[in-house]
């Protein structure tokens, strides 16, 4: 097997909320609490806060955020401080999008990838995120992307519908016809708050199913992201995901770095998975 990567972002590669706690949507998944752990300086703040994080050691950040009532993260609002940061810094910028357009290039040359929740049912994007969006949209995003030529990582969230997996599979069937270089599986978190509190999580045998096709289909990098459950679960699934033949994974425990030596090659990355 290659080498596996293992992505530990942290203090050199925070999250960076550019809405603060504000999303105009309330997705089941979600319902605003990842916004909540996200570092959030103003916008007349995010210069300095990018200058000062480079000096400290930092390698760069993702830009994120609610969505606003055009379904985008406003990160276009921030083409002359994205301009700056990549004049003053070395810092790499993973732009974390929603359903950006012709518009959006703009600002798109000055980030170095392009991270897209991507969705492969019509039904699923309306009761998860209820939004008037379909497959099609996605595929338009990752049209305008791919022939623009913005590097682009899109992320299939498994179990997202409500814990049930099968439209895993049919999104990473229309993603590998794109020249995407990496393709990032997370896997749901029944989180406290969320319309999904009480969903089963994906169990973790199914989950390992996703992933092995994912491998089985995909040329390019495969990269567990950063969200998955904790605990026994993650332990268990990290190590089916390392002998499945993941190229990258993202904050696994300890005894899983510990065990993944014994078995393959081993770099620590301290940045995004997508990087």
């Amino acid at each position: 097997m290659k080498k596996l990567k293992i992505y530990i972002p942290g203090i050199k590669f925070p999250s960076i909320s550019l809405t603060g706690n504000y999303c105009a949507l309330n997705c089941a998944h979600c319902g605003r609490h990842y916004l909540e752990g996200m570092k959030k300086p103003t916008r007349r703040e995010l210069l300095d806060f990018c200058v000062n994080l480079e000096r400290s050691g930092g390698l760069g950040c993702l830009l994120s955020g609610g969505m606003d009532s055009r379904l985008k993260v406003p990160i276009d609002k921030y083409l002359d401080e994205l301009r700056e940061i990549k004049k003053r810094t070395n810092l790499k910028l993973n732009a974390h999008v929603g359903f950006i357009d012709e518009s959006d290039l703009e600002w798109l040359r000055y980030v170095d990838v392009v991270s897209l929740d991507f969705v492969s049912d019509d039904d699923v994007i309306r009761r998860v995120y209820r939004v008037d969006r379909t497959v099609r949209d996605y595929l338009r995003i990752l049209d305008l992307l791919t022939e623009t030529g913005v590097r682009v990582a899109p992320h299939i969230t498994i179990g997202l519908d409500f814990g049930r997996i099968g439209w895993e599979y049919r999104a990473i069937d229309l993603l590998v016809e794109y020249p995407i270089d990496v393709l990032v599986l997370d896997v749901l978190i029944p989180t406290k708050g969320t319309e999904m509190e009480n969903v089963p999580k994906p169990s973790v045998e199914e989950s390992w199913e996703v992933v092995r096709y994912a491998r089985e289909r995909f040329e390019g990098e495969l990269s567990i992201g950063c969200m998955r459950p904790m605990g026994k679960w993650r332990l268990d699934f990290d190590r089916g995901a390392v002998l499945a033949g993941v190229d990258r994974l993202t904050n696994p425990p300890r005894k899983v770095i510990e065990w993944a030596k014994t078995v393959r090659e081993v770099e620590i990355i301290y940045e995004c998975c997508v990087m």
